[in-house]
């Protein structure tokens, strides 16, 4: 009997999601929870930041190409910061 994978839920920018337990999630993988659309191209950038998140870095900033472990309850915000 194979057991389920546990999920976490995150806040990206109020809007709980499921996310699998013990994974990272990465900056493009935060934005386009929030910006279904999102693409590097675009010309668009965006900042990432979370509270609530592991042990030794309950909050911070998530850079492109970065990745944060998620828990239970992490809250990210997201927001546009212009041209890149």
């Amino acid at each position: 009997m194979a057991h389920e994978p546990k999920n976490v839920t995150i806040v990206v920018e109020g809007t709980p999601h499921e996310w699998p337990k013990d994974e990272e999630i990465s900056f493009a993988q935060v934005v386009t929870l929030e910006v279904p659309a999102y693409s590097t191209a675009s010309g668009i950038s965006y900042s990432v930041k979370y509270t609530r998140g592991q042990g030794h870095k309950p909050e911070g900033i998530l850079s492109p190409g970065e990745s944060v472990k998620v828990k239970d309850g992490m809250v990210f915000s997201v927001s546009e910061t212009g041209q890149s």
